[in-house]
């Protein structure tokens, strides 16, 4: 323990607190804000109280009544808990100072290093020296343990962080409002304040509201006057530390008792949740050996079925199996295995013992259980696949059976009958041959099906060592296939005798049937040639065209003759034919077996192509005739359209030469473009002639005219614009000089706006953009700033298009140049007719103004109803600003 001799001042260093007090500051000449020691009177003597009432005592005056130091060592006994050394009841005053120093030398004791507080000055009742005292001992034993964990300043912040208007950053002006002190109360009893209530501009009510609760609810004695923190620029430090500490020590033992209770819950949430996952584990297992259980017997089954759709059943109950029904096993035995896991390290890590789940539970358990239904799975799999494979051979075997017995069944069906026909008694010899071509292929064919005969029988005897189930049938079915075979054989042979002793007696007329088809098909693909040509529908669309059609046409009918005579010579060979069946009495047709060419046929055929030529010579000329005609047509437009479409154009270029002209007068230019318009209007005969003409060639199907490039529509679209823009440039000079009489603009000026605008034209096209409009303006010069512009732009260009006409650039350049009149003028002369009175009469506007308008002003002056109003005044000003547009009227 320090010792503190008599005489020595201390300063005292509190070395964890941020509020450290600076030996400076305790000077004996430096006297304490009188605000500040009144404030810190009152907290410290309602801080000490606090303590002392509970031996049964108190202070009324802090300087007095610690100064023999009696009741300074049972405040340190009190708040401290312990026994300090016996006082001194002496009542001289080096009994005093001794209290004082055991009272100090267990300050110091406490950590606290004591500089320059002297003994005698606490006994003299030095007030700066025992406020200082006492703030040491409200630091060691109400603030050291807050400044330790987490700091007064730092508690306060946090607590009252999520408080709307609540900032604290000190110790002293963070108060003032009330607010702060509320926060606390209300974050740890908001059952005592309703902060939504509370008034930011109304600290005194809040500091007084807060005190109130405190110290009925709280047990926290009023120490400060609310007065005296709001009107102190700086209220002290150290009483409000001193208050606020109360606060931090009634709601620790609350803070406490959460901590505990939460501490309680979060032990038992861990238990509670690995319980469910115990239990979660114990019902998964369950469920999946059970679900194992059922499985292996149907896996162990190895009943064989006896048809193939049967076993295919089954593989695919196996394959939903391994698809729909064990992946989620599979998951649900992965996802046992990590809850078992996480389960084992959740207790692990928690101090708990090992989760020990039922018999027969255990992860080992189900893997067993898991490997004993693979070992199932993988040899029911084999057998499946084994079963499969042997009834796929079988009925594989069967539908090679029915299919080779059905293709063949369908091949020899109708066979036998064909074979005993006697066709070929009144066939001619191309029929014979034919006949005998075929049954020679018949016998080919015959003799390849013997090998499909042979492996139908194997297939049957296959299928009896195999024991199928419908080998009874299969056998039937062979049996009557081979007997079958055996008559078609014998049937083959007999049916060839017959066609060859046939096929002698037919050969004579072979020759001639064969050359009548060589040149009868020929002839007749050149008669049915000619009679599409002659036919055929032409379209043409010149004269050229037509006349190369005439000439091909000429060509064919050279061609003729020669044609006749091949005609003769095939109905001789025809005619020859039927000469010889006739001598020989020969059964058969005399029709042409090589040809379906009859000479019926050729005869009307011929008939009709002598039929078509002189018809298409007709046609043909007829068709010369009018393309002759519409060649006229084409180079009657073209004469006229070739004359119509430069002149259009030239008057385009003279209108447009016009409107850009800088010299001489509106005038004189409007009467040049009225003679213009009238020569246009003259022209339009010219127009109506080539429509006339168009429809002709229209109502003709001409589509095209090589003499010219200029279509009707071309000439209407240029007509048309040729008559708007005379309309329009006729309209433009017309506003001009509107524009020039209305605003007082000379020609000059006139010419000098046109020459600007023409030079900033860039495309000559009568407009100019924005920043074309921009560099005119700056020549003519235009101070412009953006704000400006703009303003300049809403005028010119008010719809936005990007561009500014010559008209609009006239509107701007007189309004910037031309005299106008202004709202104030026309008050101001009306202010003249009515004798200079804030209104007028009715018989004063007929006595200076002509009758007419005096009526149009009588019939829209509102009422005047201002000051010195008579009957009938008549409100002039409010008329003239309506002419402006400056008012609602």
């Amino acid at each position: 323990m320090n010792q503190i001799e008599p005489g020595v001042q201390y300063n005292y260093v509190y070395d964890e607190d941020e509020y450290m007090i600076q030996e400076e500051e305790w000077d004996r000449d430096l006297l304490l804000d009188p605000a500040w020691e009144k404030q810190q009177r009152k907290t410290f003597t309602a801080w000490c109280n606090s303590h002392l009432r509970k031996a049964g005592t108190q202070i009324e005056n802090i300087e007095e009544d610690f100064r023999n130091g009696l009741k300074l060592m049972l405040l340190l006994e009190v708040i401290s808990g312990e026994r300090l050394p016996k006082p001194d009841r002496g009542k001289m005053r080096f009994h005093k100072i001794a209290n004082v120093n055991k009272a100090l030398d267990y300050i110091a004791s406490k950590g606290v290093k004591l500089v320059s507080i002297g003994a005698e000055e606490i006994v003299d009742g030095n007030v700066k020296m025992t406020l200082g005292m006492i703030w040491t001992i409200i630091l060691r034993f109400a603030i050291q343990d807050i400044s330790v964990e987490e700091g007064l300043l730092l508690w306060c912040q946090r607590k009252t962080a999520p408080y709307r208007n609540v900032n604290i950053q000190n110790f002293h002006t963070s108060w003032k409002d009330g607010l702060g002190l509320c926060a606390l109360i209300h974050r740890h009893r908001p059952d005592l304040i309703d902060y939504s209530k509370l008034n930011k501009d109304d600290p005194i009510g809040n500091i007084n509201l807060a005190m109130e609760i405190a110290e009925k609810h709280l047990d926290i004695p009023k120490m400060l006057d609310a007065e005296d923190i709001v009107n102190t620029p700086k209220p002290d430090e150290r009483a409000i530390m001193t208050y606020v500490s109360c606060f931090y020590h009634a709601f620790a033992g609350a803070e406490q008792a959460e901590t505990a209770a939460n501490r309680i819950c979060k032990v038992l949430a861990v238990n509670q949740e690995n319980e469910r996952l115990m239990e979660e584990y114990e019902r998964l297992a369950s469920e999946l050996l059970e679900w194992i259980r059922r499985t292996i017997p149907w896996l162990e089954n190895r009943t064989p079925e006896k048809t193939m759709q049967a076993m295919q059943k089954k593989l695919e109950d196996f394959r939903d199996y391994r698809r729909k029904h064990k992946p989620p096993k599979v998951q649900e035995k992965c996802q046992l295995e990590i809850n078992f896991n996480t389960l084992q390290t959740k207790l692990r890590i928690s101090n708990r013992p090992a989760f020990m789940p039922s018999e027969g539970k255990m992860v080992s358990d189900i893997a067993g259980a898991w490997q004993r239904l693979e070992q199932a799975e993988k040899g029911y799999e084999e057998w499946l696949l084994n079963e499969i494979r042997r009834l796929e051979r079988l009925e594989h075997l069967a539908e090679k059976f029915r299919q080779k017995a059905s293709t063949h069944e369908t091949w020899a069906y109708g066979k036998e009958q064909i074979l005993l026909q006697k066709d070929y008694e009144s066939a001619s010899l191309t029929e014979v041959r034919a006949l005998l071509r075929k049954h020679e292929a018949f016998e080919s064919d015959l003799a390849a099906h013997q090998d499909r005969v042979e492996q139908i029988a194997a297939i049957a005897q296959e299928l009896n060592e195999l024991d199928y189930h419908d080998a009874v049938n299969v056998n039937d079915r062979c049996q009557k296939i081979c007997d079958q075979w055996d008559r078609l054989g014998t049937l083959t042979q007999k049916r060839r005798e017959a066609l060859e002793r046939m096929e002698k007696l037919l050969e004579t007329i072979d020759q001639l049937h064969l050359e009548f088809a060589k040149r009868a098909a020929p002839f007749n693909n050149w008669m049915e040639g000619a009679m599409e040509d002659l036919q055929d529908m032409f379209i043409v669309h010149s004269i050229e065209e037509i006349q190369s059609l005439i000439t091909a046409h000429e060509q064919f009918k050279a061609t003729l003759p020669e044609a006749d005579g091949e005609r003769q010579s095939i109905m001789a060979i025809q005619n020859e034919v039927e000469k010889v069946i006739q001598s020989y009495n020969i059964r058969i047709s005399s029709s042409n077996p090589y040809s379906t060419v009859t000479m019926d046929e050729l005869r009307t055929k011929w008939d009709k192509v002598k039929q078509l030529v002189p018809i298409r010579d007709q046609s043909l000329q007829e068709e010369l005739a009018r393309q002759h005609a519409n060649e006229r047509l084409r180079r009657q437009f073209a004469a006229q359209a070739n004359a119509i479409g430069p002149w259009i154009q030239n008057k385009m270029e003279e209108i447009a030469r016009s409107s850009i002209q800088i010299t001489g007068a509106l005038e004189d230019q409007m009467n040049q473009l009225k003679q213009y318009e009238h020569n246009i209007i003259n022209y339009k005969n010219n127009i109506d002639k080539l429509e006339g003409d168009h429809q002709l060639i229209q109502e003709a199907l001409v589509f095209d005219n090589k003499h010219t490039n200029y279509t009707m529509e071309h000439i209407r679209v240029g007509w048309e614009l040729l008559l708007t823009t005379i309309a329009r440039t006729i309209n433009e000079v017309e506003t001009q000089i509107l524009t020039r009489d209305a605003k007082g603009i000379t020609q000059e000026q006139m010419n000098e706006f046109r020459a600007s605008f023409n030079h900033f034209d860039r495309r000559k096209n009568g407009l100019m953009d924005h920043e074309d409009f921009r560099a005119c303006l700056i020549s003519m010069g235009y101070d412009l700033g953006e704000a400006e512009f703009a303003r300049i732009m809403t005028l010119v260009d008010p719809n936005g298009q990007g561009t500014v006409t010559f008209q609009s650039f006239i509107d701007f350049m007189t309004r910037e140049t031309a005299d106008t009149d202004t709202a104030e003028q026309v008050i101001a002369s009306f202010r003249i007719l009515a004798s200079d009175k804030p209104y007028i009469l009715a018989e004063e506007l007929r006595r200076e103004l002509p009758p007419d308008q005096a009526q149009y002003c009588i019939k829209r002056m509102p009422a005047y109803s201002g000051p010195g109003s008579v009957p009938g005044a008549l409100d002039y000003a409010a008329f003239s600003s309506a002419l402006y547009g400056e008012s609602d009227l």
